[in-house]
């Protein structure tokens, strides 16, 4: 069973974890480093610990300890109780759910030894903006991909607010770093992948018209908002495909194009 601890003092270096959570570039650079991360709200919680993630500890205030008395009987990592004026000093922002809890990272996996076993991939490349990143992540999920290959430069999927807008997706969807970029794309060729560049081209097929339903190994490859895929990315595709488009609009927010498209290379596929 945890030991609930009752902090009034927001230096209090317990509190470690959970300082300038509103600080992206502090975070972005401090959480990998030191193997944590950050789950926010009850379900998260939960979904990170059903994932196999070890606690570190839980930041409460006070009305959540009894949401989450099951858990802080199952757990024996310290449970810090402060006030939701305490929360917010330490944090940098108003912890509207009130429940907090620093997890401890797994080691990614190979990206080789993902591919095996997979038939649905999804390959991006420099999304860096959080919340596309955590909806990719919840689509690529709810639609049946099977796992996330992320470019070096893609934003960390278990930064705090990707977690959230996934709702916990990211536990429930492996994913690995591809080293060097667009190099490594050879290597899930070579793994009997067909390489499907996700563009607004002209030159694009559709992607109804393009049988992606049909394929037996398919990564799907999606660029950041704005640019788009590189176009050493798009030299190393197999095929340009394209959602099509009516009045007149160019293009989709990534999230949404990822959504779209997934539903496509998946139609047909068994559910698990």
């Amino acid at each position: 069973m945890a030991e609930i601890i009752t902090v009034d003092d927001p230096d209090d270096p317990r509190l470690a974890d959970y300082t300038g959570l509103t600080d992206v570039e502090l975070r972005r650079r401090r959480e990998p480093a030191e193997g944590l991360f950050i789950a926010e709200g009850e379900k998260v919680i939960r979904r990170a610990r059903h994932a196999g993630y070890a606690m570190r500890s839980m930041l409460l205030s006070a009305k959540w300890v009894d949401v989450m008395r099951d858990v802080i009987d199952e757990v024996p990592a310290p449970v810090y109780a402060v006030s939701p004026g305490l929360a917010e000093r330490v944090t940098g922002y108003h912890v509207h759910r009130g429940a907090l809890a620093s997890m401890q990272r797994k080691p990614l996996p190979d990206a080789t030894e993902l591919l095996a076993g997979t038939r649905r991939i999804v390959v991006m490349e420099a999304v860096n903006d959080h919340t596309n990143i955590g909806a990719i992540f919840r689509s690529a999920a709810a639609l049946g991909m099977d796992a996330v290959l992320l470019s070096p430069d893609c934003a960390d999927p278990l930064y705090r607010r990707s977690v959230k807008v996934s709702m916990g997706a990211v536990f429930s969807v492996p994913y690995a770093r591809l080293e060097s970029w667009p190099r490594d794309l050879a290597a899930v060729r070579e793994a009997g992948f067909k390489l499907l560049a996700l563009t607004p081209a002209e030159k694009a097929t559709d992607i109804d018209a393009a049988g992606v339903h049909g394929l037996e190994r398919a990564a799907l490859m999606l660029g950041a908002e704005g640019g788009g895929l590189s176009t050493g990315a798009l030299r190393a595709a197999d095929e340009w495909v394209r959602i099509p488009m009516a009045h007149g609009v160019d293009s989709l927010n990534v999230g949404a194009a990822a959504a779209v498209a997934f539903y496509a290379v998946a139609t047909g596929r068994p559910r698990s």
